[in-house]
């Protein structure tokens, strides 16, 4: 089941943020690579931190699993491209997509600065494009490939958590629309593209970036806080959003194209429309 033998998985933000040990409180990429090598795939992870994906290949060698890495920025054209080219002289395919780069930023469309609204595009949905520009060819060349992106539940409630982020939530939907056209464009060559909706997740962002914005700086109070708000009493994890992303990658998808997931202990069903 959900064998990935033979296959290789290229996987855009596979560090992660802080030293967690142990698969706890790990960040989605860095879950997914793991997982993906423990299922048999050969993994190329792409991180803007050297160090982050350093570890994650550390860890998925002393596993026994393959994995290279390379320090790139997503948002910039010519560094993915040459990451895809590396990939491909190491491993010789590309099987797999994994498109996981993101942030969020507050602010409404007068509070929130051009400058930030523009970087938020960039980040968030111009990062899945170039993903996708230089590698569905070679998956196009082969015949076969999974392209899985990373949207939000942001993209489909207003205000999560009360927030207001306005270019977040727009770039986040952006990416299930840009899902939907990419797999539809590509359906007949062997590609399948899907995407999966996280909700409110407990990753290390929640101790490094939103207990400043939200918290006060109190980490346990914002945990507690986000822990209450999900219908299914408490929020997810990274391995939560990483066996999503598996299966969508997997052959017991084979039938699933232009998708979205919601993986988010039912949020988005209890929230008031």
């Amino acid at each position: 089941m959900l064998d990935l033998t033979g296959k290789t998985a290229f996987i855009a933000g596979a560090g992660s943020v802080g030293e967690a040990k142990g698969g706890e409180n790990w960040g989605n990429g860095k879950a997914t690579a793991v997982l993906m090598a423990r299922q048999g795939a050969r993994v190329y992870g792409v991180d803007l931190n050297p160090a982050a994906v350093a570890e994650t290949a550390r860890i998925i060698e002393a596993e026994g699993g393959t994995c290279a890495t390379r320090t790139v920025n997503m948002t910039v054209a010519a560094e993915v491209q040459a990451a895809v080219e590396d990939c491909l002289a190491r491993f010789g395919r590309i099987d797999i997509l994994v498109n996981n780069v993101g942030g969020s930023a507050p602010g409404d469309p007068v509070t929130m600065s051009e400058e930030v609204w523009d970087a938020q595009m960039d980040h968030n949905l111009k990062t899945a494009f170039l993903g996708c520009k230089y590698v569905l060819p070679v998956m196009e060349r082969q015949g076969s490939g999974a392209v899985v992106n990373i949207s939000s539940v942001a993209a489909l409630s207003h205000q999560v958590e009360g927030r207001t982020n306005v270019a977040y939530a727009a770039s986040k939907a952006g990416i299930i629309a840009f899902t939907r056209s990419t797999a539809i464009a590509f359906v007949k060559k062997g590609i399948r593209v899907n995407c999966v909706v996280p909700g409110t997740m407990h990753t290390p962002l929640v101790e490094h970036r939103l207990a400043k914005q939200l918290g006060a700086n109190d980490a346990a109070a914002l945990i507690a806080k986000r822990h209450a708000g999900v219908p299914i009493g408490r929020m997810g994890d990274a391995w939560d959003v990483a066996h999503a992303v598996l299966f969508l990658a997997s052959e017991e998808a084979r039938y699933v194209t232009a998708a979205h997931l919601v993986v988010d202990g039912g949020l988005t069903a209890a929230r008031p429309g």
